[in-house]
């Protein structure tokens, strides 16, 4: 039985791989719930699955060869987490598709790259800016911080 489950974990974890590196979104996404299906069986085989019973306490405590109870938990937690990750991914891919009637990577990065069509092409952000355009304005300071050091009428209010 430990075979199979790792042969089935391998096999797993390594289609989940192949589908991430698609440039299909939707492949992407059902890459990502075959790879964590993997890792879950993985870690669910962690748990000893060689029919041992489930831990019930009595008053001796549990038994000795019970099973743990701790991967199973972890487990359907990640299935609950995984489901809701899959859930949103499909929901931001419809809108994707909504707006580009595409769900492919390259199209889309190119579709972001494009300008506006009501404004013009951006600099490229590479350019050194102006210091003048990012430089604040001078906000005048007194040489000293005494309140009778200023010049009484001075057109900046006193100080130097």
């Amino acid at each position: 039985m430990e075979i199979i489950l790792s042969i089935t974990v391998g096999l797993l974890v390594a289609i989940g791989t192949w589908m991430l590196l698609d440039r299909g979104l939707l492949r992407v996404v059902l890459g990502i719930v075959v790879l964590g299906n993997g890792v879950n069986l993985a870690v669910f085989s962690a748990g000893r699955l060689d029919g041992r019973a489930a831990a019930f306490v009595t008053e001796a405590g549990a038994p000795a060869l019970a099973a743990n109870p701790l991967p199973q938990a972890l487990v359907l937690t990640a299935i609950v987490i995984g489901f809701a990750l899959f859930v949103f991914a499909l929901a931001v891919l419809k809108r994707s598709w909504e707006l580009h009637d595409h769900i492919e990577t390259d199209r889309i990065t190119a579709v972001a790259e494009e300008p506006a069509p009501d404004r013009p092409a951006a600099a490229p952000t590479t350019a050194p800016t102006p210091a003048a355009a990012t430089a604040r304005p001078a906000v005048p300071t007194c040489a000293s911080a005494q309140p009778g050091a200023a010049r009484a009428g001075s057109a900046d209010g006193g100080c130097t």
